[in-house]
């Protein structure tokens, strides 16, 4: 069989950062507003006030601290509370192909790779700005890649899936180098009006190198095993799509944007994620707490990486060297995040460290990629 390493990865981040207290400041700003235009309803019971937000609340209940965006004026502005984002011409490169192409030349460059060393580009995101031409083909013209691309979307677990798919094309021999991109301009389906969620999500792009072993760097992380596993859950979801219009259906309606059910995604998702880790590194001859040396989980909030952290090592000490944090800088970036917390922690670990990068969310669905340093 032919073995299969990542080779490099690339991390595009937006310029613009949004804060706690900005945020609060905005949302508390538009509470107020639609709690005094609709003081009437409010005060015959036949409306409930909306309820402020707080800086200490956020921190306490998600780790999250600020986020990046890709334009910060609309999201802060109270009486519209989503980006500005202009419509660019079919000429012009779309705003997902750019900073997906700015990550991944910068995973191309980590993996010492050129545009003709790819054969294939894989686009996996939890939307896509478009339904055709897909992403990864728009992607794959501007960086000089031939062969083929795809878009793909697993929700929060796109990442994982997509380096599966990757790994599954360079095993079979239909390439012998893949770039997988995930682009999440997470800001266009954010509810920013909704105090439960307002704070979730930021914008980010990560890229991977997936090639064959025997032609990977030095140094580089040889993929010991992919698992992926779905089960259907209506607790994380959004409906915006192509047939809304047909259902005459608004298109700001709140079911349009995500939306979750917070403490049942806690309650049934940390339990999975970490039997599916546990069960994976079981089939590979290896055990969760003394033969893995970091694990790269998804960065949806910082209580369930801990208890699925806890749950792997079977004690009660949390070790942010053992799962590093990163979504106190970036939020939930859906999939990105744990390929980020990969791309920021893996150079200190040594040769025959073993690793394993983790994803869970909407469907439900969890992909685990077990690596070890070569």
């Amino acid at each position: 069989m032919i073995k299969v390493a990542i080779s490099g990865t690339g991390l595009f981040v937006p310029s613009q950062t949004i804060t706690n207290d900005e945020l609060v400041e905005s949302f508390n700003a538009y509470v107020a507003k639609f709690n005094e235009a609709h003081a009437d309803e409010i005060a015959s019971g036949e409306l409930q006030p909306l309820q402020p937000s707080n800086s200490a609340f956020i921190e306490s209940a998600s780790g999250i601290k600020q986020r990046y965006v890709m334009e910060k004026e609309g999201i802060l502005n109270p009486d519209r509370l989503h980006p500005y984002f202009s419509e660019r011409a079919n000429s012009e490169l779309s705003m997902m192909a750019e900073i997906a192409v700015d990550a991944g030349r910068k995973a191309m460059d980590a993996a010492g790779l050129t545009a003709d060393q790819i054969d294939a580009v894989i686009c996996s995101a939890s939307n896509m700005q478009r339904a055709y031409p897909a992403m990864a083909i728009e992607i794959q013209e501007a960086l000089g890649i031939q062969g083929f691309g795809y878009d793909m979307n697993v929700a929060c677990s796109s990442a994982t899936f997509g380096i599966e798919q990757a790994v599954n094309a360079v095993r079979s021999g239909t390439a012998r180098a893949v770039l997988m991109v995930n682009p999440e301009i997470t800001s266009g389906h954010q509810a920013w009006l909704d105090r439960d969620c307002h704070f979730i999500f930021g914008d980010v792009c990560t890229a991977v190198i997936v090639q064959r072993l025997e032609d990977a760097k030095p140094g580089s992380w040889e993929v010991l095993g992919t698992k992926l596993a779905t089960k259907f859950s209506n607790n994380i979801r959004n409906n915006y799509g192509f047939l809304n219009r047909s259902e005459d259906a608004k298109p700001d309606a709140r079911d349009k944007l995500f939306m979750q059910e917070g403490r049942k995604v806690f309650k049934e998702v940390c339990p999975m994620a970490a039997e599916h880790m546990s069960t994976h590194l079981e089939s590979l001859g290896l055990n969760s707490a003394n033969d893995v040396r970091r694990y790269w989980l998804h960065q949806a909030n910082l209580a369930m990486n801990q208890l699925i952290a806890k749950k792997l090592l079977g004690n009660s000490d949390f070790s942010a060297d053992k799962a590093p944090v990163i979504l106190d800088e970036f939020a939930n970036t859906a999939s990105a995040g744990s390929v980020i917390a990969f791309h920021r922690h893996s150079a200190d670990l040594a040769q025959g460290d073993v690793g394993v990068i983790c994803s869970f969310g909407a469907g439900y669905s969890i992909g685990s990629v077990v690596v070890r340093k070569t």
